[in-house]
């Protein structure tokens, strides 16, 4: 018999430094993208094979709020300390899956810059992007 398997997107924990984040966007509220190539291949003229690996563990975070998330007033908090400070902005990172097994931590994370603002007749997104050394990428499934 096949077993059901469940995701549930409030069951996905993400801290950046302090603060537990809440309030998602109402559909993708997060991405990650390395920045790196991670392996590159190439091949001789003669067919011989050689790949190097990339340690860049350097990654893209995109986090989409709703616009009334108090999670935004932490984000600019925490940009603004790291513009005033130079550096006083770059906290861990961890997001997990509560009903399965992925796991994502940074040793240190940051604010690029503030996300673009809109206004209009419904509640309006708010989309961050963090840059984020990963120490620990696990792409699991679900419990």
């Amino acid at each position: 018999m096949p077993q059901v398997r469940t995701y549930d997107a409030k069951r996905v924990a993400i801290t950046i430094g302090s603060h537990i984040l809440g309030g998602y966007g109402e559909d993708t509220f997060i991405s990650m993208e390395p920045n790196g190539d991670g392996t590159v291949s190439v091949a001789g003229a003669d067919g011989e094979i050689a790949r190097s690996m990339s340690n860049n563990t350097l990654h893209r975070i995109t986090i989409t709020l709703q616009a009334t998330s108090p999670s935004n007033d932490y984000l600019s908090e925490l940009l603004a300390r790291d513009r005033a400070s130079g550096g006083a902005g770059v906290v861990p990172f961890v997001l997990r899956d509560l009903r399965g097994t992925t796991l994502v931590a940074a040793s240190q994370a940051w604010v690029v810059n503030s996300p673009t603002v809109e206004f209009g007749a419904q509640v309006g997104e708010r989309e961050w992007e963090l840059d984020a050394v990963i120490t620990d990428f696990t792409v699991g499934g679900a419990e």
